[in-house]
């Protein structure tokens, strides 16, 4: 017996008279007295499972106060949408397995089954139920009661429901992440240096190769040599003052692959506006980077090279047409046919430099060391008096997936010999595999050198009183920069060594 006073449901008060109606208006006296608002449930349907008889009728009646009400006697009721099913004995015998059939339908939302049972029924259902069901209550029962605890179960089913759609909702959020065209991170804001990785998505990962094993460290790893150290300033500065950061900044993949990064980092702040987070998205931007620094080149041709040699055509020209002398015609003549051909060496420059760097991605690997030995024979073709060699590693074969660097090494090789004076021009040509993954491929000559100038403006970039005189040393740079690679030039009394260093399938 329930402990409350006041009329009791499913039982009849012992002078025989009804308890319904004041069963109803003794839940709603006590909650105006306590200052209490009944659970708001007229969302909720509770299902009682059972025959129609006055028992029923009383709980539909003190349940439906606050809930929706269905009711049935067969257990195929259970297929029905309901949030707390309150069953009898009977019931429960007959819908046996049905009753963990539809829980297991509902996983992993929590759905409560409710018991009744007679008092002093021990030993009958109410010993095996726990099993199935999640309350047994005992009738007679005080209205208040049973509201009580049939209300605690819908509430934890509301609870569950509500954490399932945060969990569907926040993997939705991170499924939109993870396949977003983006790299995107997620770093704790500390007071410290550090900003340690709480997420990254899975295109960082294929941008970078860093996956979660990162998780925990500061994003800096991404640095290397040749970052520079202003951006990494203002990248520290814009953390330490909680605003945006707008950066573009030579970043470093797992393997070593040199990339162009354009990094937009937003600080996130929780309700107090604290900024816990910070917000990083990535973006290769390499081929951008490369396609501005050769407009930035083409410029400068078009506006020094040409205009020059344009100069001196119309001068000579001029020339020629105030009559000389035949010696000075003569020169006259040789000037302008040098020049016309220089010009007409600079376009097809500038066109091998195109048709080289913009080339589509290959579809399979070369034979790098069939493409070397064929260079090596054309070059021996095509100048007899130079020496040129070639040192392979044993293994075979050599492949890569690198656009244009056999024209990049050709052009190497051919610029050694063009512009070395002697009698008998040497080139070596040397191949190595390290480290692993990557291929190493160095043009030692032992010409004159090249000027400090044609390989300064590779860093510094070209302006009007500095800039490279030949568009070779670009289209090798731009080759090895558009695979993320190392190019490196070094020139001593004895001669040049140009090093390509590139991974074989960037």
């Amino acid at each position: 017996m329930d402990s409350e006073s006041g009329p009791t449901v499913a039982g009849v008060d012992s002078d025989g008279s009804d308890p319904g109606e004041a069963v109803g208006d003794n839940v709603r006296t006590a909650d105006r007295v306590r200052g209490e608002t009944p659970t708001a449930g007229g969302d909720a349907t509770v299902l009682l499972l059972m025959d129609a008889d006055r028992d029923r009728d009383l709980l539909a009646e003190a349940l439906g106060e606050r809930y929706r009400i269905r009711t049935g006697s067969d257990p195929s009721a259970l297929d029905g949408e309901f949030d707390c099913c309150v069953l009898d004995a009977k019931a429960f015998d007959a819908a046996g397995d049905a009753l963990d059939s539809r829980r297991e339908r509902a996983d992993p939302a929590f759905l409560p089954f409710v018991l009744l049972v007679s008092e002093g029924s021990r030993g009958r259902p109410a010993d095996r139920a726990w099993d199935r069901v999640d309350d047994v209550i005992e009738l007679p029962v005080g209205r208040r009661a049973l509201l009580t605890r049939v209300s605690n179960l819908i509430e934890r089913r509301t609870t569950s429901l509500r954490l399932r759609r945060t969990v569907a909702e926040l993997r939705l959020t991170e499924r939109a992440m993870d396949e977003a065209p983006v790299g995107i991170t997620l770093a704790r804001a500390t007071d410290g240096d550090d900003n340690p990785l709480a997420y990254l998505n899975e295109e960082f990962e294929a941008l970078t190769g860093y996956g979660e094993e990162r998780l925990g460290e500061d994003c800096r790893f991404l640095q290397g040599p040749d970052t520079a150290d202003e951006t990494t300033d203002e990248i520290r500065a814009g953390l330490d003052e909680e605003r945006s950061v707008d950066v573009d900044i030579l970043n470093y993949r797992a393997n070593g692959q040199k990339f162009w990064n354009r990094l937009q980092i937003e600080p996130l702040q929780n309700e107090a506006g604290e900024t816990t987070h910070f917000v990083g998205f990535q973006t290769d931007i390499t081929e951008r980077k490369i396609r501005e620094r050769r407009l930035e080149v083409m410029a400068r041709v078009l506006n020094h090279n040409l205009r020059n040699k344009m100069n001196l055509i119309t001068g000579y020209a001029g020339l020629l047409r105030n009559g000389p002398d035949e010696e000075s015609q003569r020169r006259a003549l040789d000037v302008i046919s040098e020049t016309a051909a220089d010009l007409t060496g600079i376009a097809e420059a500038v066109q091998k430099v195109d048709e080289t760097v913009s080339a589509p991605a290959l579809d399979a690997p070369i034979d790098l060391r069939d493409e070397l030995i064929e260079l090596r024979n054309r070059m021996r073709s095509r100048y007899p008096d130079a020496e040129v060699s070639l040192t392979l590693p044993d293994d075979d074969p050599i492949e890569a997936t690198v656009v244009g660097l056999p024209v990049a090494v050709a052009e190497a090789v051919e610029n050694a010999v063009k512009h070395n004076d002697a009698p008998s021009p040497s080139v070596e040509v040397r191949v190595e595999r390290s480290p692993p993954g990557w291929v190493a491929i160095e043009v030692e000559d032992d010409g004159p050198g090249i000027p400090d100038h044609e390989t300064q403006v590779l860093v510094a970039g070209e302006t009007s009183l500095t800039h490279a005189d030949r568009l070779g040393i670009w289209l090798m740079y731009w080759v090895v920069a558009k695979a993320g690679g190392e190019f490196d030039v070094d020139t001593t009394e004895s001669g040049t060594t140009i090093r390509i260093e590139v991974p074989v399938d960037p």
